[in-house]
């Protein structure tokens, strides 16, 4: 649940106290005024270590094997993110994971839509869709970044960042859309951290990322209805972004343009 401005005057006094406005964000439509969000610890954590991460096989329509590939990629994730915390002195506790593979499942409370995946704040618990579409070609890349964006989601859970997301009053739609978009643009951004972290382990080639850049660029919210995670190009940028940089300072969507996070 997001709190509009309007609604919750002890939270505004809050953020008020950890106002951190920087140039950056000075060129935002709508600035974020939480520190917690545009200075938070886990920026200033360097890069991660390179990690090794064996991807298991797929096949078309195979959910077993899908969840095999899932397991393990959830298996590097915990063992690369709390290296990184550990390693910086942050609290780390890792997520549990679950699969969704029929349309009628509830996750979290809710009845699951036609999502990918989805984190739930509440069990520290994601949950990755198996189904049909999803499978119809698992041998690419986007079911690693399906998976390392809803850890990400956690990341920002156990940073604190999620709740200071929660708090952070808003004046009308459009400006909750943006903050939304910066969520979501982040999480995709330390989705690409980790997968730039293993990438030499991995036996892929220039053409299999690029490959991943395109299809995430042409699942925007030029798709959708609802423009809560951003255009496709930002979408790809973010994603690359943090595969290029391999840590974290390179994710602060919170004090980036708005043309960053449309």
């Amino acid at each position: 649940m997001r709190f509009p401005l309007y609604a919750v005057v002890s939270v505004l006094l809050a953020g008020v106290v950890l106002a951190g406005a920087t140039g950056a964000a000075a060129a935002s439509a709508y600035p974020i005024k939480s520190a917690v969000l545009t200075k938070n610890t886990l920026y200033r954590t360097g890069a991660l270590a390179p990690g090794a991460c064996v991807e298991k096989p797929v096949a078309a329509g195979s959910v077993a094997r899908a969840k095999a590939y899932v397991r393990t990629v959830y298996t590097c994730l915990n063992k690369a993110w709390r290296a990184h915390f550990t390693g910086a002195g942050l609290e780390f506790g890792q997520p549990s994971l679950t699969f969704v593979t029929k349309k009628s499942a509830r996750f979290c409370g809710e009845k699951w839509a036609d999502q990918a995946g989805s984190y739930c704040v509440e069990s520290r618990r994601f949950a990755i869709s198996l189904d049909r579409k999803m499978l119809e070609d698992p041998s690419d890349l986007f079911l690693m970044d399906v998976v390392a964006h809803e850890y990400g989601h956690h990341l920002q859970n156990i940073a604190g960042m999620h709740r200071a997301y929660v708090y952070e009053p808003y004046r009308s739609k459009k400006e909750e859309l943006e903050q939304t978009r910066r969520f979501e643009l982040q999480a995709e951004c330390l989705a690409g951290v980790f997968m730039g972290s293993v990438w030499e382990s991995l036996d892929r080639t220039e053409d299999d990322w690029d490959y991943l850049l395109d299809i995430v660029k042409s699942s925007g919210d030029e798709t959708t209805k609802i423009k809560d995670h951003g255009k496709g190009r930002n979408q790809r940028y973010w994603l690359d972004r943090g595969f290029t940089a391999a840590a974290p300072s390179a994710c602060n969507t919170w004090t980036a343009p708005a043309s960053r996070v449309a």
